[in-house]
């Protein structure tokens, strides 16, 4: 069976294609930048190990990626920033050159669909990728998708997004672009059947669903499967700039990804799947039984080690949680040493430290829950002396402690929507970075406007509990 690396591994598709590889057999290696988050994510396999690779690291490429037979470079640069298109071609060069001293027998690489008219930096990098990886020795298997329909994809949450957190939704001219999206288990069915080629060609590949509808049409089926009125409003006024700023505050998508899309979106996108289909044939999910599938999945982000598999994430989880989250927070970096931070970090909601920085701020907070129906505050310390998940801190619960540097908190309190507050302490040799964040995935519109009514607050609290804990420390 070939020993299959996957490439960006930590992203929406990667994470979700590594359990359906193990189920075929194959021995799969995922990488990528973010490997905690990976594993938080992935069940554990006999079959599956994961590795620590960025790609801008040359020396590293050329060392892991000759090990290999198959690789799937699902790798993409929007959540770099304004320069991603040269950072994705630099990041692709090392990668083509590795495949250039190794015995690897095929590369499928996931790219996008090309429009006929516009400019759009993401869609030039996707295009100049595969470009460049097809100059390797190596056969490359390009397949070039518009939306993809499941939770979890960018250009899809946008939309649910924009449905669940509106009363209006407000969106540019371009909504009456044409797109044809893809299912998800489309697209799996696709990548695992490539897998499988045994003489495998340089090949470009466009993937696309069997309905072709406008974005405004898509927003219609959305909200129907949801039993919302479509109350949309297109104004030329909402530039591309605006739009993004827009993007910003309505959806919990990164920004860099959504502004990166933004462009994609301003055009037609619809792909000619005609030479995948009769390759590789398979019954294609229609637009409206996809977004039907995909909101029956929704949620299945919060089973999985990121909430620490804690029942309460699951009570309180409901329809209108988006599957990425607001987040905030701060860092600080310092000489103290991991276990002289965790002594401190461990210590919070005890008597002596409370929240280590604005204690009055955390507790008249806690007070306002009497507004909203809720009763008095109740003071809960862990047993100790040592933090162990399912201890309670206030009305905060251990959902997942790695001794000694990860500490994550579910939010109890009243709110519109499930949130956690985590504590990271990572060594980089010399010096230790303290971090807090604080994420949030709005229930709708109340959800979102809580959000934004906390982030004066938020704008200080977090610098000053970093700051405070190296001080303690």
């Amino acid at each position: 069976m070939k020993r299959v690396l996957v490439l960006g591994a930590s992203g929406y598709v990667g994470s979700q294609l590594i359990p359906i590889l193990l189920e075929q057999g194959y021995e799969v290696t995922a990488a990528a930048r973010q490997v905690d988050y990976l594993k938080s994510r992935v069940v554990p396999h006999s079959m599956l190990k994961f590795e620590y690779l960025d790609l801008a690291d040359r020396e590293a490429t050329l060392a892991l990626v000759p090990k290999y037979d198959l690789v799937y470079f699902l790798v993409h640069g929007m959540a770099h920033g304004h320069d991603f298109l040269d950072y994705e071609l630099s990041l692709a060069q090392n990668f083509k050159d590795a495949l250039d001293i190794s015995h690897v027998e095929h590369v499928i690489y996931l790219s996008a669909i090309q429009p006929q008219t516009g400019n759009s930096e993401h869609l030039a990098a996707r295009k100049a990728t595969g470009k460049l990886l097809r100059t390797s020795k190596v056969p490359i298997t390009e397949l070039r998708a518009g939306v993809i329909i499941g939770p979890g994809s960018a250009a899809y949450e946008i939309m649910r997004d924009f449905v669940y957190n509106l009363p209006i939704l407000i969106a540019p001219k371009w909504v009456d672009a044409k797109a044809n999206p893809i299912a998800l288990e489309n697209l799996n069915h696709y990548l695992i059947e490539l897998a499988k080629e045994s003489s495998p060609e340089s090949l470009i590949y466009e993937v696309g669903g069997p309905d072709t509808l406008s974005y405004r049409e898509q927003f219609a089926v959305i909200c129907h499967k949801i039993n919302k009125p479509l109350r949309l409003w297109s104004t030329r006024f909402l530039t591309p700039k605006l739009a993004s700023y827009w993007l910003g505050v309505v959806t919990s998508v990164p920004s860099s990804i959504g502004k990166a899309l933004l462009a994609g979106f301003e055009h037609d996108f619809i792909a000619d799947s005609k030479a995948i289909r009769t390759k590789y044939p398979q019954e294609m999910m229609s637009y409206v039984d996809s977004v039907s599938r995909t909101i029956e999945k929704e949620g299945t982000f919060v089973r999985s080690n990121v909430w620490g598999y804690d029942p309460a994430a699951l009570t309180r989880w409901q329809a209108g949680y988006g599957y990425y989250p607001k987040k905030t927070g701060a860092s600080y970096f310092t000489e103290k040493t991991t276990e002289q931070l965790w002594e401190v970090v461990k210590q919070i909601g005890s008597p002596k430290e409370g929240y280590f920085f604005a204690n009055l701020l955390w507790r008249t907070r806690e007070w306002l829950d009497v507004l909203f129906g809720a009763g008095k505050p109740i003071r809960r310390s862990p047993e100790g002396p040592e933090l162990k998940v399912g201890d309670f801190i206030d009305s905060w619960k251990v959902i997942r402690c790695e001794k000694p540097g990860f500490l994550s908190l579910l939010f109890g309190m009243k709110g519109p929507g499930l949130g956690r507050l985590e504590f990271t302490i990572t060594d980089h040799g010399d010096k230790r970075e303290i971090n807090v964040t604080a994420w949030w995935h709005p229930q709708g519109f109340k959800g979102l406007l809580y959000w934004f009514a906390m982030m004066p607050a938020h704008l200080f609290i977090f610098k000053g509990m970093v700051r405070a804990i190296c001080r303690k420390a």
